[in-house]
Parts: structure tokens; C-alpha cells; sequence
């Protein structure tokens, strides 16, 4: 029996298979609404797809009000209409479903969205083939040939350009969804869309967007195949493996070939080099709500050992000033200097704290072992002023829930994440012989190279024998994400493209 909020497992079948599988992304159920479109489907397309009459047609005035009147389903206007000027206003997308079984191999790709965790309606799949089949219907003149021929040119695109940004970034903009979130995330841009028209073979351009990172492709083996844990039902299993995978697809993860990682649901520390961990630590993060740890990205680019700890006004105002006005000691006996205009406040313990505003003074408290930075501070540039730190307090890392600072993280192995960062050198042994001696002073040390930092937020995470890890969902951010997404899929709010 798992303890509540524990970390979970979740084991490789043996011979089980999990039913419902097909998540429907920000739902509560892991039934998803596939369709009726089967595999190789036999819609046909005629020739005339291909050649409509256009002699005496002003091409680009048509296509112009074509492209009006679809505007309503179409993502970035702007950039069709340029591809379509490049191209001489023909139907580019529907030459390339002419080659084989294209129709079908379409449909297939955009029912099969379920297997990533995605509802097929969001590319309108069943509207798209509706549109086919009246079109192959048609006996239409010149002018409307054309016109017909380009609305159906246009919801493929469409589609295809929706399609292919779900897969290779995500459905949602994380920089919509969540309010704590400075994590540098790459969106779509002309080039990437544009591309989509210059595609050489159908098949060949949709395989090129399943994603191919090793964790996604074990969330998503999981998603379609795998045993349920005990005591999970489908749903939650199904609706927790859709969130991380639409995470998975958000481009915010460092390129470098070696960076910090900090997975704040599982309360781990990965330093990552080469697309493996090679230090993994516990760490304790912000409590929920205002304290709450930020994602972000940013660089590591120095420490400070034996760190001065500028104590926030918040933390002053509720912990410090209150403990000092229980005990008129706490503040000497913690190393805590006061300082009010900038100057050093020669006897705090005269001062009435359960009167006098703390807002006209600053704190700090110095070097030593009661400091709660504990030995060293990793820094790196962020707008909510966090950094990872050692800790004089090691108990908590024996607790499985660690969401109990005040927005900085904790490091267990504060000396082991030095030496990955510095590597074995000479300022590597000053950062050792500083947090080793018995008279500390504050000291900075720059990083011979900057390392990139990356603080994120997986509930589900496949180990490097394919287990995929369950985490309690500490900050609320999968119930937030889900909402979004459900307001997308429920047409509440647009695609973030």
C-alpha cells in the first residue's frame, strides 16, 4: 500500500492490456471520441483537384476570397497567404493526397492523435472528410471550381497545420496556462509553417512529427499499451500520462549537452550530460500557493560560500521580528544583523518588534552553521530572486513531501552539485576549502563555464529502465493545465498557435 501522495510506479505489462488508453486531453475521462474513419480509408479525390480550369481568373483576387471566408478556421492567415503567393495560388496539399492513399493516410494520422494523448476533433478530422466527400460530388463551373477547390485546399492545410504544431509543440503556450512560468519556450514560427508547403512526400513529412525523445516515447507506450498500477483506474492514469506528454511537447528544454535539472512535482535534482543523469539528488521546494517555486530557465553562473542570507521583508514581517519579539536574543543568537537606512543597528534587542515596523529595516544573518542558506548558494539571473542553497536542516530530506520552503530549493548534496558544475580544479578545491572552514566568510566563485538551469513540472516520469513514475500534483498545476486544455478541446478558447 503506497503512502498518499507518495511516489508511484507504474511496471511494464506483462500481457495486460489497458483499456481506454487513448486519453482525451484536459477531460476527467480516458474515453476519447475516435470517430468512425477507419484505417485506409477509401476516399478518392478527382483529377480535377488538381487542374481546375482557371484561364480568364484573376487567381489571387479568388484566393484572396476564399481565404476571407475560411479566416474563421484557419491558423496564421498571414503566412498562407504568403505560401500560397509563392506557389501561384494552386492546391499544393491536395497534389500530395493524390499520391497513393492519401486521403486515407491523413484520416489515419489524425484519428491516431488519441495515441498522443490529443482528441482528433481538434483537427476537425471528421469535418475535413465531410468537405471531400461533398467536393467529389461537385459538377461545379470554372470560377466556383476554383473556389471549391481552395476551401478544400485550405482545411487541409489547416489541419496539417494544426496537427503539426501539436506534435512538435504542444497544443497549449505553458506562458498562457501558468502565471509562475519564465521557462524560454520556442513557438512556431513562419519558417516552421512554411515548410509544411514544401513538404516532398505525405507520409514521409507526417512520421517526421512524432516526437522522439526517449521519455515521451515511453509515456506514449504506456498510453497504448501499458498495465494499469493497482488501485488506479484508467482515467486518472490515462488523464495524468496526456498532461505530461502535452509537456513533453512544449519546447523549453535546454539544448545544451549539460544542464541542471529540477523536477519540482518529484522533488529531484538531475544534473543531465549527454542525455543522461549523472548526479541525481532530493530537493525541497517552495510551499504551495505564494511560496510556490517558479519554473523557469536561466544560467548558473556563480556561488556564493558561505553565504549572507538578505532575509525578505515577507519572511522578516512574519518569522523574524516575530521570534525576535518572543525572545529579545533570537537575533544574536542566530547571527542576524539589523540594519535600518543601510546602517548597522549596534542593539537590536532594544527594539520593541511588537510595535516597531519592520518595513523601515533590513535583515541579514551571516556566515555560520545556523545560517539558512547553509554553506553555499547556486546563483543564476530570475525575476522571482530563487536559487538553489545547501541547508543546516537535513531531516526533511528523509520525508517523501518536500514542498516546505519559502520558494528557493534545497539541495541534499550541495559539495557533489558543486563539483559537477566546477568539475576538479582550482576553483573547485576554493569552493571546498571555503565551505570547509572554520571561519567562514562570504565568498563569490564564478563558474569556469555557465551551466543552463531548467526547473519544471512532471507528475509522470519514465527512469532510465522505462518505469514511469507517478508525483502528487503539489502545486495543482495538472488540475490547471487540465482546465485549459478542456476549454480548448470544448472550443472555449483557441488552439495556442
Amino acid at each position: 500500500m503506497l503512502n498518499r501522495g507518495a511516489p508511484r510506479r507504474l511496471f511494464p505489462a506483462q500481457g495486460i492490456l489497458v483499456l481506454l488508453m487513448a486519453a482525451l486531453l484536459g477531460m476527467q475521462s480516458c474515453a476519447v471520441k475516435r470517430g468512425t474513419t477507419k484505417k485506409n480509408t477509401e476516399v478518392s479525390l478527382p483529377a480535377r483537384v488538381l487542374a481546375p480550369k482557371t484561364e480568364g481568373l484573376n487567381l489571387e483576387q479568388e484566393f484572396i476570397s476564399v481565404l476571407k471566408n475560411s479566416s474563421a478556421v484557419l491558423p496564421y492567415p498571414q503566412w498562407i497567404q504568403a505560401a500560397y503567393q509563392k506557389k501561384n495560388y494552386e492546391p499544393v496539399l491536395l497534389s500530395k493526397l493524390m499520391e497513393g492513399k492519401g486521403p486515407a493516410l491523413l484520416f489515419d494520422y489524425l484519428m491516431a492523435a488519441a495515441d498522443h494523448g490529443l482528441d482528433p476533433r481538434l483537427f476537425s478530422a471528421n469535418e475535413l472528410r465531410k468537405q471531400l466527400e461533398t467536393y467529389t460530388k461537385t459538377g461545379a463551373p470554372d470560377a466556383e471550381s476554383y473556389r471549391k477547390t481552395m476551401e478544400l485546399e485550405l482545411r487541409v492545410a489547416a489541419a496539417l497545420i494544426r496537427y503539426s504544431v501539436a506534435m512538435q509543440f504542444g497544443v497549449s503556450n505553458p506562458a498562457k496556462v501558468y502565471a509562475l512560468y519564465s521557462t524560454a519556450t520556442r513557438r512556431p514560427d513562419s519558417t516552421y509553417i512554411l515548410r509544411i508547403f514544401d513538404m516532398k512526400q505525405l507520409k514521409n513529412y507526417l512520421d517526421s512529427l512524432q516526437p522522439t525523445a526517449k521519455q515521451y516515447l515511453a509515456l506514449q507506450r504506456t498510453l497504448k499499451t501499458e498495465q494499469l498500477e493497482p488501485g488506479k483506474s484508467a482515467e486518472s492514469i490515462c488523464r495524468n500520462l496526456a498532461l505530461n506528454m502535452e509537456r513533453l511537447r512544449w519546447q523549453n528544454k535546454p539544448a545544451a549537452q549539460k544542464y541542471v535539472r529540477v523536477n519540482i512535482a518529484g522533488f529531484g535534482l538531475d544534473v543531465i550530460e549527454n542525455g543522461k543523469s549523472v548526479l541525481n539528488m532530493k530537493v525541497c521546494v517552495g510551499e504551495s500557493g505564494e511560496k510556490a517555486t517558479p519554473q523557469l530557465s536561466s544560467m548558473v553562473h556563480s556561488v556564493q560560500v558561505n553565504p549572507v542570507w538578505n532575509i525578505p521583508l515577507s519572511i522578516a514581517i512574519a518569522e523574524t521580528t516575530r521570534h525576535a519579539a518572543e525572545d529579545r536574543y533570537y537575533l544574536a543568537n542566530n547571527n542576524i544583523n539589523v540594519y535600518r537606512k543601510g546602517k548597522l543597528v549596534s542593539d537590536p534587542e532594544s527594539i520593541d518588534w511588537t510595535v516597531e515596523d519592520p518595513g523601515s529595516y533590513t535583515f541579514k544573518q551571516q556566515p555560520g552553521v545556523k545560517n539558512a542558506l547553509g554553506k553555499i548558494k547556486f546563483l543564476f539571473k530570475n525575476q522571482s530572486s530563487v536559487y538553489l542553497h545547501d541547508t543546516p536542516v537535513q531531516k526533511p530530506f528523509n520525508k517523501w513531501y518536500r514542498a516546505i520552503s519559502h520558494g528557493c530549493v534545497r539541495v541534499e548534496k550541495p559539495l557533489e552539485l558543486a563539483f559537477a558544475l566546477f568539475a576538479d580544479g582550482k576553483k573547485y578545491q576554493q569552493v571546498k576549502s571555503a565551505m570547509d572552514s572554520g571561519y567562514p566568510r562570504a565568498k563569490y566563485i564564478g563558474l569556469p563555464r555557465q551551466v543552463p538551469i531548467w526547473i519544471t513540472y512532471y507528475t509522470a516520469w519514465a527512469d532510465v529502465n522505462g518505469v514511469i513514475h507517478f508525483y502528487n500534483d503539489v502545486y495543482g498545476l495538472d488540475r490547471q493545465l487540465d482546465s485549459y486544455l478542456q476549454k480548448i478541446n470544448e472550443g472555449k478558447t483557441t488552439v495556442d498557435l
